[in-house]
């Protein structure tokens, strides 16, 4: 699976990068027709808690996933998003098991 990671205005970190990596890379167990993920980062105006966006898309063969979290930090954000589209990816699974 290829993973872009795009950082609107701002230069994430190597840990980040690879922290995220780290994360949407374990989204391979729930489905392995995960073709890539795209993960766009933004800081929310005005500086206040909770002002950390993550957007994670999954491109998979018969669709996508998406999932969109803000938080207080990047990997919260993340570990978020990758939570929901855990639920999504299961859910998916579930549903093409019982036709």
């Amino acid at each position: 699976m290829e993973i872009r990671i795009q950082a609107l205005h701002f230069d994430a970190a190597e840990r980040l990068r690879s922290f995220i990596e780290k994360k949407v890379s374990k989204l391979e167990k729930y489905s392995d027709g995960i073709t890539d993920a795209e993960v766009i980062l933004k800081v929310i105006k005005p500086e206040v808690a909770n002002n950390k966006e993550a957007s994670v898309r999954l491109n998979v063969k018969n669709g996508e996933f998406f999932a969109n979290k803000v938080a207080d930090s990047f990997e919260e954000a993340v570990d978020l998003s990758v939570e929901a589209l855990e639920k999504q990816l299961v859910k998916f699974k579930e549903k093409s098991q019982a036709k």
